[in-house]
């Protein structure tokens, strides 16, 4: 007797999940940590939601960082989502952590970009702290050894990039050193991607400088090494998932690795981020890939790019319809010191994908 057509899908889509499953970006869910968990105590590092168990362990022996993680797993959902608004896949499932649909959970483009950013995140936000003085386990970052350039000074307090490094890449690619979850395959794509996203993090490290002088002369600048916004980094991470590499598998000397699938001459760059199975166009609504679609998306009509109306709605078309908008205007500054505005309404166009 034949099997049915949906008995044989839903089998399927069952052996997708068990084979691709990874806990690499659980740790996610530590968006949706409740405010009233104070995190002042070991045993409240059982109450977070999306940990395996090494990471438990470091949440316990390093419990003034937790804090930290929680808002760095905060700023990257900000930020993919926000890299993404103006594209078909906009990142919207990455607020079901630490449940993932399979655009998340297999090896994908769209993962390797979260596992990227996820991984440049949890250091961006660790150095910045030691800046700041929120952890008392690290300080300023080093003075760097080369000369700060004429008229200039090192000083100020620089990004540890070091310690952020550290301690979140201990905490990040802990679940993918967890024996027995997920294929050899997966676990070094997320490996790999995680690296590419530090690396990302690493190259926007830049000089900083501050003015000092007589009426402003800038006769003497202060400088100190400080690391570029999240959002740049998600940036240059975004340009890095449009050129991503698929990959495959296979023996290279005694090992498995990873190597490019059509270009299987050359390893892989440490740069590039690398995806193992490719996407739908997320065009239609279809969880069982993780695709919600672009019904009801707005779109720009006067747009070329990927949020233009064709490209977005996948050529179904567009509904039109007004919206009205409420802005400042007619603002006034009166001294000392303060500006008042009217309110001043107007009736704008916009479009949703049909």
């Amino acid at each position: 007797m034949r099997a049915r057509p949906q008995v044989c899908e839903a089998l399927l889509f069952a052996l997708a999940l068990q084979t691709g499953v990874c806990y690499g970006i659980k740790w996610l869910a530590l968006s949706k940590t409740p405010a009233a968990l104070a995190l002042n105590q070991t045993q409240h590092c059982k109450q977070l939601e999306g940990l395996v168990s090494a990471q438990v362990q470091l949440c316990r022996s390093n419990l003034e960082l937790m804090h930290t993680i929680v808002r760095a797993a905060r700023e990257v959902t900000k930020a993919c989502r926000r890299a993404f608004a103006d594209m078909r896949w906009n990142c919207s499932s990455i607020e079901l952590a630490p449940n993932y649909l399979l655009d998340l959970e297999r090896g994908t483009r769209e993962s390797a970009f979260v596992y990227a950013l996820s991984a440049a995140a949890i250091s961006h936000a660790i150095a910045r702290a030691c800046t700041s003085g929120d952890l008392p386990g690290c300080s300023c970052g080093p003075v760097p050894g080369e000369p700060p350039g004429p008229g200039n000074r090192w000083g100020g307090c620089a990004d540890n990039l070091s310690y952020g490094l550290l301690m979140g890449a201990k905490f990040s690619d802990a679940p993918m050193k967890v024996k027995k979850t997920g294929s050899q395959a997966n676990k070094l794509m997320r490996l790999h991607n995680s690296e590419v996203g530090r690396q990302a993090l690493r190259a926007s490290l830049e000089t900083k400088c501050k003015c000092h002088g007589v009426s402003g002369s800038c006769s003497i600048r202060t400088c100190w090494k400080g690391l570029q916004e999240l959002r740049d980094v998600a940036a240059d991470l975004k340009t890095r998932y449009l050129s991503a590499t698929k990959v495959v598998h296979r023996p290279m000397g005694t090992r498995k690795h990873l190597v490019p699938k059509d270009l299987d001459i050359r390893p892989v760059k440490d740069s590039e981020l690398v995806y193992l199975q490719s996407s739908p166009d997320f065009c239609m609504k279809n969880e069982k890939v993780g695709s919600h679609g672009t019904q009801d998306r707005q779109c720009n009509k006067t747009s070329n790019g990927s949020d233009s109306c064709d490209l977005m709605c996948c050529g179904r078309g567009y509904n039109p319809y007004t919206d009205r908008v409420v802005e400042r205007c007619r603002c006034k500054y009166h001294w000392c010191c303060y500006v008042t505005c009217h309110s001043c309404e107007r009736t704008v166009e916009r479009y949703v994908c049909k």
